[in-house]
């Protein structure tokens, strides 16, 4: 400090607009700000952003440099470029002390007002969860009000937004304030949920807020959550009873997004609450679809073992096993193909099914089992030894295949064998249905070999 009682410059700023004085106030050092004013430094000067000594003395609570900075002359109603004054500074890091201050000393009420955000000092109180600034400025001071911003966002909005349970509470008990929407449509039960912020999603949903609410992009609280795979805010929005099938402007339910991003525990619980499994989006795919598209094979299995519409056609006219298909995803063309064939075994055998399903687990994968590795040995030999190039579309047929099924097992070209794979695909696929229908395959294969006369191959079955 002596170095200033040698010529120096006391207003000198540095490369963000600020000298010596913004230092000090922010130091909470009075002493060097008493020193500074002694020097006659400029009391109001800004920094780039705006800010002046007094908004500092505010943002950092300091009533005692406060009271010396207006003394010297300091302009107390100065803004910074955000149109923050000491009051919105007070507020913002609950410095009720300033706040008296403000209006019982220097009787400057009418600082009560709007930044250029526009919110006022209540608002912003409620932003950053202060609830004893919040209470401060309902009683005594009467200065509470839940007046939308420019954006629309109430207090209620910024409290549940930031996640500040015990401002959103004190708001909810204080005010009728409940589903007022913003200029997006979001209530701030949306945002909440958005945002992640359970605790005051739970809040709002006990204080009878409505999840169903949907925004200006047709969103529910449901979409933004299923599709960053928040699991437990699914969970409890549909224990509240949201709707689980609102579509949004892209004509996405919530199970299209959780599908998309592979959130398998947000699946289960949609698929639990009775979402409709067959609902389109504006590509007119379903969840299967994406599933599909996207080589989902954890999806995939879980969607199909909810007896999904495998017939559904998309806009470019593809089923879900086309979509598959096209895309070369064998493993899930295959699992697609077990589905429809066992869906339609179960249509016409519901008593067998149902005591088979008490027996064995359902799935649709890839068979690595023990049990079965001989089975899947034979059906290798029998594909790559004795079938010839047109046997496997001839059994296809005989076992009842579909051309779309056929069509999709032969989409896969690895050359001029590729009649090898695909026929021990077609055995494998096969062999699946077998076990659900707990048939002989040895006695079914000879049947099969037998019908298309490849004698060779059904003698080593005889």
């Amino acid at each position: 400090m002596k170095t200033l009682g040698k010529g120096l410059n006391a207003n000198a700023k540095n490369v963000h607009d600020r000298t010596a004085l913004h230092y000090a106030v922010a130091g909470k050092n009075s002493g060097a700000v008493q020193f500074l004013l002694q020097r006659r430094v400029k009391v109001d000067q800004k920094d780039k952003y705006g800010v002046a000594p007094v908004h500092l003395a505010a943002w950092f609570g300091n009533v005692e440099i406060m009271k010396l900075l207006v003394q010297a002359g300091a302009e107390s109603k100065v803004e910074n470029e955000e149109g923050l004054n000491i009051m919105h500074c007070a507020a913002i890091n609950n410095h009720p002390e300033i706040i008296e201050h403000i209006i019982n000393d220097l009787q400057m009420p009418e600082l009560d007002k709007e930044d250029t955000s526009g919110n006022r000092p209540f608002a912003l109180a409620a932003e950053h969860g202060h609830v004893e600034m919040l209470q401060m400025l309902m009683d005594p001071y009467q200065m509470a009000t839940m007046v939308p911003n420019k954006v629309g966002d109430t207090p209620l909005h910024l409290a549940a937004r930031k996640g500040h349970l015990g401002a959103v509470q004190l708001l909810l008990q204080s005010f009728d304030t409940r589903d007022e929407v913003n200029m997006d449509g979001e209530t701030a039960l949306y945002q909440a949920a958005e945002n992640g912020q359970e605790a005051c999603v739970l809040a709002l949903l006990e204080a009878g807020c409505d999840p169903d609410i949907l925004t200006t992009a047709k969103g529910s609280a449901l979409h933004p959550v299923s599709e960053k795979g928040d699991a437990s805010l699914v969970h409890l929005l549909l224990e509240y009873k949201a709707n689980a099938d609102f579509q949004n402007q892209h004509l996405e339910a919530p199970l299209h997004l959780a599908v998309k991003n592979s959130h398998i525990p947000v699946i289960h619980s949609l698929l639990q609450a009775g979402c409709n499994i067959n609902i389109t989006d504006k590509r007119g795919q379903t969840a299967i679809h994406l599933a599909a598209e996207l080589a989902r094979i954890e999806v995939v299995e879980m969607l199909l073992k909810t007896g999904l519409d495998l017939t559904l056609q998309d806009r470019q006219g593809k089923t879900a096993l086309g979509v598959a298909a096209r895309a070369n995803e064998v493993i899930i063309v295959d699992m697609i193909i077990k589905a429809e064939r066992y869906y339609t075994w179960k249509k016409a055998n519901p008593e067998l099914d149902e005591r088979v399903r008490s027996e064995y687990p359902l799935t649709f994968k890839l068979d690595h089992r023990q049990e079965t590795s001989e089975l899947r040995s034979i059906a290798w030999r029998l594909a790559y030894k004795f079938l010839r190039p047109k046997d496997w579309k001839q059994m296809a047929e005989h076992w009842s295949f579909t051309t779309e099924q056929v069509s999709a097992i032969e989409e896969q070209w690895i050359g001029q064998n590729s009649y090898q794979e695909h026929g021990n695909r077609m055995l494998l696929i096969w062999l699946h249905g077998e076990e659900l229908a707990q048939r002989n395959p040895a006695k079914e294969l000879y049947k099969g070999l037998t019908v298309i006369g490849n004698r060779k191959a059904a003698g080593s079955f005889s």
